[in-house]
């Protein structure tokens, strides 16, 4: 399986994809984490071939913005890839992202957050404002053990 998370800045990504691969791991699941964050260029295309290029049975949870549809809609492609969106509102992201230690400039986030292009047909939306962490956990959670067991 390949979890795409995806969306704005501060919109909890990074936050939702560490709890859920801990919980996953608990359960005896074991997920690869790949952030966006850990390339300092070229992004998409060094995730793609680092999910590509190895052991192709492996479990992945993917954490960036993917905010082309071009890059979604490659991801998704990819066997067994379910696309995620988080959401938040601006307001919102901006607040969490001043709350972070490695923020980013504001400019960016609003860059972002108007550039980002929602996915057609995602696999599952969570607004982050209306779910707490823990929530919006349970929630992948809950849809990764579906898929495990279907």
């Amino acid at each position: 399986m390949k979890l795409v998370l995806c969306g704005p800045p501060g919109v909890g990504k990074t936050t939702v994809a560490g709890r859920l691969r801990d919980r996953l791991a608990e359960r005896g699941r074991a997920f690869r984490l790949l952030h966006s964050d850990d390339f300092s260029r070229n992004t998409y295309p060094q995730l793609y071939e680092r999910v590509t290029g190895g052991d192709p049975d492996a479990d992945w949870i993917l954490d960036g913005t993917f905010y082309s549809r071009e890059w979604q809609e490659r991801f998704r492609a990819l066997p067994d890839a379910h696309l995620v969106v988080l959401t938040a509102s601006l307001e919102t992201a901006l607040d969490r992202n001043r709350q972070r230690e490695d923020s980013i400039d504001e400019r960016g986030v609003r860059a972002m957050h108007a550039k980002f292009e929602t996915p057609e047909r995602p696999a599952l939306t969570l607004d982050t404002e209306e779910l707490s962490v823990e929530e919006s956990v349970d929630a992948l959670e809950r849809y990764v053990l579906t898929w495990a067991e279907g």
